[in-house]
Parts: structure tokens; sequence; C-alpha cells
């Protein structure tokens, strides 16, 4: 609501101060641009860090009330090319010439405009024709000086050198020469034969000294009301935001918003805690209380570690992985593996929200690639054993990491029996 009230509290400013003229005379200026050639064909490379970077030296003419002429010149700093075999020079030179057509006349703060036209562009040493389509804004400062943001689809017209293409642009200019100033309107004062002292608004000021005769008002004022400077229907000597439109329940100003946090006091369910709209004002909420919100916490109702993605990790819950071991060159469980696994699928049993990845790992005896099958069958037998106790397979998922990941040295029989392991990671 602020926004809007602003943007017209600007526009009363600037009609206070006065434009020159509906039409705008000749302007001068440079924009900073972003072209985006790629996302047209491919989805993958759309975010603006992927566009290339680029300037325009700009002029600007108005033709009439709501039709402006300008003419760019456009450096992009791009290796862009369509020919696969010619690489781009990492500068392209761009010329355009285009017709905008406003919605308003040039005397208004902002007006709103289509652009139509016709360019050509040096890509990798070829160059190629395009017309430039596209909407845009323009901010009128008292026709001295303008902002004008755009955003145009380029279609191009060498499909054989040119791909279609987005261009983006911020624009500022100013006056080369001024526009013509409207005439002056000379009013003719006729002079009354007789002058009477009346006062038609009997407020007590005589017409002849009462700068607001039809309307009662107070000497304070010449004769005219307590003003209302932002029109929110509060007279500024008893409105505390005289500036600011506001509401009579807090004395002519805004709703507050205590925590600052866009929104009013009077729609925030947690005035004093900064939240956002999406929980009336207050904060995402916490359901585990493990200091992870639930829009990034993958467990939201089990506790467990920010670095975790808030899932609690099986060793909360007493679970020794280390015991789940094999052996030598099989993938047959080890009875205080199979204990330690009882142990797991009651956990899961319990914790009907966590899902687990299994990884399978060997020692060093044989060849990698046959340790590698064998660390997949290894997780797959777990897998089974807990499907075996009531567990579902659409929780668990396996891999087999082979004896590249060992945490024993593989020199001793302890230590080989130690990486004959399975690791257990909740997802």
């Amino acid at each position: 609501m602020q926004l809007p009230l602003f943007l017209l509290l600007a526009q009363q400013i600037c009609f206070a101060q006065g434009y020159q003229s509906p039409k705008k005379g000749s302007l001068l200026g440079f924009s900073i641009n972003a072209t985006d050639f790629p996302s047209l064909g491919n989805p993958n490379k759309t975010s603006f860090s992927n566009m290339d970077p680029g300037f325009s030296l700009m002029y600007w003419k108005g033709l009439s009330k709501r039709i402006d002429l300008s003419v760019r010149y456009n450096g992009l700093f791009t290796d862009y090319s369509k020919d696969p075999g010619v690489a781009g020079k990492g500068y392209a030179n761009e010329f355009e010439a285009a017709l905008h057509a406003r919605a308003l006349t040039d005397n208004h703060f902002f007006s709103p405009f289509l652009t139509a036209g016709i360019g050509a562009g040096s890509y990798g040493g070829k160059w190629a024709p395009y017309a430039p389509l596209g909407v845009g804004l323009q901010f009128n400062f008292n026709s001295v000086a303008y902002i004008f943001l755009q955003g145009n689809y380029r279609a191009s017209l060498s499909n054989k050198n040119l791909d279609n293409n987005l261009f983006y642009s911020l624009g500022f200019t100013g006056n080369l020469s001024s526009p013509k100033q409207p005439p002056a309107v000379v009013k003719e004062v006729v002079i009354p034969a007789v002058v009477e002292r009346k006062d038609r608004d009997n407020d007590g000021i005589v017409d002849s000294v009462d700068a607001c005769p039809d309307v009662a008002g107070i000497a304070k004022y010449n004769g005219c009301p307590i003003p209302d400077t932002d029109k929110d229907g509060i007279n500024d000597e008893e409105d505390k935001c005289p500036t600011v439109a506001g509401v009579a329940k807090y004395n002519g100003c805004p709703i507050p918003d205590t925590d600052k946090d866009g929104i009013n006091d009077e729609e925030d369910k947690c005035p004093t805690v900064a939240g956002v709209a999406k929980y009336n004002g207050c904060p995402i909420p916490d359901t585990d209380k493990d200091g992870v919100n639930d829009e990034e916490d993958k467990c939201p109702n089990e506790p467990g570690p920010a670095d975790n993605a808030g899932c609690p990790r099986l060793e909360q819950y007493h679970f020794n992985a280390k015991n789940v071991q094999f052996f030598t060159g099989s993938a047959t469980l080890t009875p205080i593996a199979k204990k330690e696994l009882d142990k797991g699928a009651t956990i899961l049993k319990e914790h009907a929200s966590l899902n687990v990845s299994i990884i399978g790992h060997t020692d060093n005896k044989g060849n990698a690639a046959a340790n590698k099958k064998l660390s997949q069958r290894r997780a797959d037998a777990v897998k089974a054993y807990f499907v075996k106790k009531g567990i579902s397979g659409d929780r668990l998922k396996t891999s087999g990491a082979g004896s590249d990941v060992p945490v024993a040295d593989n020199k001793t029989a302890k230590g080989r029996a130690e990486n004959r392991r399975v690791e257990f990671k909740v997802d």
C-alpha cells in the first residue's frame, strides 16, 4: 500500500514543480544492458549471471506527444557466434533505431511504452539484422532528466548468423534541447465598477483578502480551511504524519510495523518478531526444535543436526554401524551384524519418517572391480535383511564404494575386518 502512495506523492511533487511540455526535446544518454542469447533455446542457462553485459550510447527525441524516436549504439561484451567454427571476439557492435509509443504524454512522472524497430550487429565477424520488439517504462524528472527501463525480444532476421535473443536495459538521459514551451494563456481581468466588502462563505474574512472565498476557513490560512497535505482526511494540525497518508486510529500515521518485516501490526500475528507473509508475519516454524526451520528440514518431525539437513543420524538412537560386518570375500552378514541390524530395524519402525542410504565397503583383498561389485552386494544384503524385518524397500537406497574408503589399516586382519562394513546415512 505504501509504494502506490509514494509514487502518487512523487507524481504530485513533480507536477507541483511543473513539466515543460507534453512532448520531449532532444535527449542524449547512456544505458547498462544485459543480453541473453541462449535462454530461448537452452532452458538450463537462464540466470542473470549467464547473460552478456554491455552498454549503450543513446539519442532520443519526441516526434509527437506520444511517439518518440531513439537511435542507439550497443557495445556488447560477448563471445557469441552462431558459426561453430568461428569463435566470438569478446566484443560485438550493434546499431539500432526504434519508435516508442507511449500511453501518456510527456508531462507525467512515469509512462509505459511499446517499442518496435530495426537493428544490426556483428557477431564473430558476421553481421546480422534483427527487429527489437518490447516494452518499457519511462520516468520523467521535470523534463530535465529521464530514466528508461526496457525489455526487448529481438527477432533475428538472419537465422544463419544470429539466434533470437532477449535484451534488458536501464538507461539515463538528459536534455540537449529543451522542449517547446506551451503558449502562455492570457486571461482578461475584469475590474468591477463597484468593489463591495463581501464575505460569501461567512467565515469573517472578506472576499477581497480571502484566498478561498467560497469555502469557510480561518485567518491563519488566509481564509482557507486547515490543509490536509497527504489527503488522508485528517487535517495537518491534528495529523502526526502530515506528509504520509495514514488513519485516524494512529493520529494520521500509517498502521505501524513494529518488527519492520513489511507486514503491518494489525495483520501480523507476531508483531514484535520479524517473519514472512506466508506465516502471517511469524518466522518460519521449527517443529522439532532442532534449529533447522521446517522449509529446510528434510525431517521436520525428527530433530537432527543442520549438517545432515535436519535429519537424525542412526547413531543418535544407539545404533553402532561398526558392528555390521561381513565374512571375508562374501556378502554374508556375521551374527553380530544381524544382531545390530535387528536394533536398526526397530529404530526405523519407531521413526517412520526416516529414510536411509546404505553404502557397502570392502577391504583391499582382490581386484578393485570385484570389490566394487562385492560392496554393492553387501549393501543389498543389508537392505534385504531390513525388508525381511518389515521395513519398506522404498525407504532404503543402496550403493557400493568398493575398497576406496577404508577406515582402518588393510595390512592387519583386524583392520581388514573393520573395512568390511556398511555405512548408514539418514536422508
